[in-house]
């Protein structure tokens, strides 16, 4: 068969819905300023779908510092990979910033997050190896894991029994093959909102041998008493080997990082693919990621607004009846049950007649008959922003139950009560 003539006809399984999703439910455009009020087909509209966590995206030092780069640098210096003609000091820089603040020796700067991820775990493993990762983890994980030639093995999410039944299977496959065992999870899952028991799975080298990699996108300059991450907040990050995150949340950037023991990370520098072989992290990209981390540093109060909100945010949807289900973190999902066309009505509802945006998961993502809406709440809303969010879903809800999403067209939604 042509290969084109295939792709026509077999468009996926989130790719099958395209023609009916594309441009509101998929790719949507949200134009303006970023932050909780944004244009979404010519209105404002309460946004809740960004992650910009603690609000730098706006800031003015933050502007000001990569406005100030791109007028010096412009966009293309550095040219060519690091390891060819891409290096300079302000990369070394960033990198001894980074592996100071979460607790290493040392770090490696990356292009992207997810570009990351899957050479991270391409360079550290090889066909004599086993990875044992939990079963939630990043699509980034997942295909690193299809790269990767190691055996692996999946544990059932944040299940310690699960972990430890793998990690006796994964045992005795490396005491056959000379290899060692690499454990991955994330920090903070950002779907759920759950965090990874990280103390609990480092715990576990008491038992067994492994090294542990941790993606902490979501948790990186959310968590923890100085925004270091999951690992502060568990007090476990000395029993993380590699502490990978990304500048794409928190620092509301580009770029990503992994922080390690400086021998290991040496080695990463010389035999991770995606940054051998990719042009260097452009400076007003560093420059910006420099600014974002200093002031992630010093203006702990931009945290604090942010967990004001959430913990308002996520007490008010508990109290209005809804189902955020065991997140412990900024991310909040809003569990519904209801078919995919009811879960297309009610996110019509919230952006058309609500005038509020939040991204909503449907199956196959997640099993069918479950709906959830997901939110992410910024230092940069308020308590009044959180107050018509919780009405607006108290009202959602209410409709859904008794049938209302099953017309063929969005219910107008009545005054607020």
């Amino acid at each position: 068969m042509d290969i084109f003539e295939r792709v026509r006809n077999q468009r996926g399984n989130i790719g099958q819905y395209a023609k009916q999703a594309h441009g509101y439910f998929s790719f949507p455009k949200l134009e303006g300023e970023i932050g909780p009020r944004m244009t979404f087909r010519g209105k404002v509209v309460l946004n809740w779908s960004l992650n910009n966590y603690i609000g730098l995206a706006n800031d003015p030092e933050v502007r000001a510092a990569d406005a100030r780069a791109a007028a010096q640098y412009g966009m293309a210096y550095p040219m060519g990979a690091r390891m060819m003609s891409g290096q300079t000091s302000r990369h070394e820089l960033l990198e001894s910033q980074l592996s100071e603040f979460v607790g290493k020796q040392d770090a490696f700067l990356l292009n992207f997050g997810y570009q990351g991820m899957v050479s991270i775990i391409d360079a550290m493993t090889n066909r004599h190896d086993c990875i044992v990762y939990d079963a939630e983890s990043h699509a980034c994980i997942m295909d690193g894991l299809r790269l990767s030639p190691a055996k692996r093995y999946v544990y059932q999410h944040n299940d310690m029994d699960s972990l430890q039944k793998q990690l006796e299977r994964a045992t005795k496959w490396v005491e056959n093959t000379g290899g060692g065992v690499l454990v991955i999870t994330e920090g903070l899952f950002g779907m759920a909102g759950d965090l990874g028991k990280l103390d609990e799975i480092a715990a576990l080298k008491q038992e067994f041998d492994f090294r542990l990699l941790v993606d902490d996108a979501h948790g990186f300059g959310t968590m923890g008493k100085s925004g270091a991450g999951t690992g502060e907040h568990f007090g476990a990050m000395d029993g993380i080997d590699l502490y990978f995150a990304t500048f794409a949340k928190s620092m509301a950037g580009i770029g990503a990082f992994v922080a390690c023991d400086e021998d290991v990370c040496m080695y990463l520098r010389y035999n991770m693919r995606s940054q051998t072989f990719a042009k260097s992290l452009p400076m007003p990209m560093v420059e910006g990621a420099i600014k974002r981390l200093e002031l992630l540093r010093t203006r702990p109060e931009l945290r604090e607004r942010l967990w004001t909100i959430v913990r308002a945010l996520q007490t008010g949807l508990k109290e209005a009846g809804l189902d955020i289900g065991k997140t412990n973190s900024p991310v909040t999902p809003v569990y519904l049950s209801g078919s995919v066309a009811e879960g297309t009505q009610v996110a019509m509802d919230l952006r058309e007649n609500y005038n509020l945006f939040c991204s909503i998961v449907v199956y196959p993502v997640i099993p069918r008959g479950q709906l959830l809406l997901r939110l992410i709440p910024t230092a940069m809303h308020t308590i009044e922003d959180v107050d018509y969010t919780v009405k607006a879903f108290r009202n959602v809800a209410r409709k859904l139950q008794h049938g209302e999403y099953n017309k063929d067209i969005v219910v107008d939604a009545n005054a607020m009560k």
